[in-house]
């Protein structure tokens, strides 16, 4: 293995076994082994049977411990950087000091393995062809409604983290925000009690109205269909005429031709009825 370098190590999200190879060969050769919670990565160390020293890094002390990382890295030593499970960076600690080791030119090696979202994305049965990952929502209910208005009119499927004690809240917020889109949830992810949900997130703020939200959730949304996209459109057409849309157009800045075209399209209409309509508008 390369001195001077920090690796970033993805680490098993439930099942020991989803541990990679080349994941336990870097933790075994670390010098140091820079970890979220080290109990939890003690525990994980000890059943691969590693032993380097261990240091804490997490929201809370992640700036001050950023500089001893990158100081034990500048004197030639390995550093692997953890969290307590899944993709450190990803909703856990590990950007600060990743940005901070490529400012400072250090080799950052980032490892492939076990990630929380990607699993229930795939395991959802929704698109996957596109897809947005939000993660954690703000905690302030007013600043959770806000952002889930800024994704209204996104067609990518769309995934979120939440916390179990706000289950029950977040599902009708999202219900009443986006609609009622087909969704899935993931919990306990490849541990003994894993569990998928899936229905309309209606269906599944109901079904939590009576069940007993346990262990964090990864909540993947279909995103807004072109079906849905379609029939807004068509409601927003009847409320205008042809000539007041035409007109709409072209006080945006484009030309009358341009607005013609883009009319008759969105309206399904031949350009030359449009331009017959609005003739005389100069």
């Amino acid at each position: 293995m390369q001195d001077n370098k920090l690796i970033v190590v993805p680490t098993p999200i439930g099942n020991l076994g989803d541990m990679t190879f080349r994941a336990k060969e870097v933790l075994l050769a670390a010098d140091l082994i820079a970890c979220e919670d080290t109990r939890t990565t003690g525990r994980l160390l000890q059943h691969l049977g590693a032993s380097a020293p261990t240091i804490s890094y997490h929201m809370h002390n992640e700036k001050a411990r950023t500089q001893d990382i990158l100081d034990a890295v500048s004197f030639g030593k390995t550093v692997a950087l953890v969290s307590d499970a899944g993709m450190p960076g990803i909703s856990d600690p590990g950007q600060v000091v990743i940005a901070a080791a490529i400012e400072a030119g250090i080799e950052v090696d980032v490892l492939p393995g076990p990630s929380a979202f990607v699993t229930v994305l795939v395991g959802s049965g929704l698109a996957t062809d596109r897809f947005s990952f939000i993660g954690f929502l703000e905690k302030n209910r007013s600043k959770r409604k806000r952002q889930l208005e800024e994704l209204i009119d996104r067609q990518e499927t769309l995934i979120f983290y939440e916390a179990p004690h706000r289950m029950r809240e977040f599902l009708p917020m999202l219900e009443s925000v986006l609609g009622n889109r087909k969704a899935c949830l993931g919990r306990e992810v490849t541990k003994l009690h894993q569990e998928y949900e899936r229905g309309t997130l209606s269906e599944l703020g109901d079904r939590y109205l009576e069940k007993t939200p346990r262990g964090e959730y990864v909540i993947v949304v279909e995103g807004k269909s072109s079906a849905v996209i379609q029939e807004e459109m068509e409601a927003k057409l009847a409320e205008i005429s042809i000539e007041d849309q035409v007109f709409q157009y072209i006080e945006a800045g484009l030309s009358k031709m341009e607005a013609v075209k883009k009319t008759a399209k969105e309206r399904g209409l031949k350009k030359n009825d449009v331009y017959m309509k609005v003739i005389d508008i100069e």
